[in-house]
């Protein structure tokens, strides 16, 4: 690397980290104690002084920045840990596990996710003259990935984070600053992966197909065989192309949904572990308590049990 690159390379480091120091400050500011607050529509700010234990949920197509502390994601048999230095993107709606790792109250965590509507990624991309991904490796196409934060990328975090203390020119320039974050985003190291999710041809769209239906039938008997046919695959080409994708097999992603559903049920219906897990698809009581204990680390009621003590602490 020659002198010029050197001190380029210097000063968007930089850049980077000023933005980071700006970024906690308005986060500190917008959300003073520990909680998830929707700042802007589709931008929220999170803060966190405690290292949480795993936190089961659906990740939705978001950007994710963190501005103090770092956090794990869990898909699949995948492990993605990121921290300020990084970003988070997740294109597809996944079945996630998440654990905040650095955190406490005086430095809690403290990140940015924006919400990104495949519509408008679509839209950008094809201003940005899409052209088909040049490569389709399995290790590239996956629903969620960690990438370094560049300088370019950072600048327009900290441009839509100051719009929060302006509403008034939120409403104008919060659309236009998204647009420029995706079209980063599509400039950056995660292009190939945007390509292959805004191909209108290929596999994503059944896979994605399959992923709807799981879904819409978790409480239904998993019928690979009748799901490859409906999308003209072979069965292992079903399984092969699904976990390409998702990091989990089509029974692996049944078995997320029905036992965050089933525990989901038991928390704002107050039904018992046997009720729940019937309702989520479940004909053996014995066998749901074995997988849901395996999941979530507790038996059902038990598990039950220790979430509304802690919804109880915090309203």
């Amino acid at each position: 690397m020659d002198l010029m690159s050197s001190e380029q390379t210097e000063r968007e480091l930089m850049r980077v980290q000023a933005n980071q120091v700006e970024l906690v400050e308005r986060i500190m500011r917008a959300v003073p104690e520990d909680a998830t607050v929707q700042v802007l529509p589709g931008l929220f700010f999170h803060r966190y002084s405690i290292n949480n234990k795993p936190n089961h949920g659906v990740s939705d197509p978001a950007f994710c920045v963190i501005a103090q502390g770092s956090k794990e994601v869990l898909l699949g048999d995948h492990r993605y840990r990121y921290d300020p230095a990084h970003y988070l993107l997740a294109t597809l709606e996944m079945p996630t596990i998440s654990r905040i790792i650095e955190a406490s109250k005086e430095k809690p965590y403290l990140s940015m996710r924006l919400q990104l509507d495949p519509n408008l990624v679509s839209s950008v991309i094809v201003e940005a003259g899409y052209h088909s991904p040049r490569k389709q490796v399995a290790g590239d196409v996956k629903a969620i990935n960690v990438s370094t934060l560049d300088a370019n990328l950072s600048d327009a975090v900290v441009r839509l984070a100051r719009l929060v203390e302006s509403p008034g020119e939120a409403r104008i320039l919060a659309p236009l600053i998204t647009r420029e974050i995706i079209y980063r985003l599509y400039m950056g190291e995660q292009s190939e992966r945007l390509r292959y999710r805004a191909a209108l041809g290929g596999n994503l769209h059944r896979i994605i197909k399959v992923m709807n239906r799981l879904r819409a039938e978790y409480d239904k008997p998993l019928r690979i065989d009748d799901m490859a046919q409906d999308i003209g695959m072979s069965v292992s080409g079903l399984h092969h192309h699904f976990k390409t994708v998702t990091a989990m097999s089509p029974l692996q992603f049944q078995k997320h949904l029905r036992l965050q559903e089933a525990r989901r049920l038991m928390l704002t219906e107050n039904l018992d572990a046997a009720s729940a897990g019937y309702r989520v698809g479940y004909d053996n009581a014995s066998h749901f308590s074995r997988e849901y204990k395996s999941f979530f680390g507790n038996p059902p009621m038990r598990d039950a049990e220790q979430l509304r003590e802690v919804v109880s602490q915090s309203s």
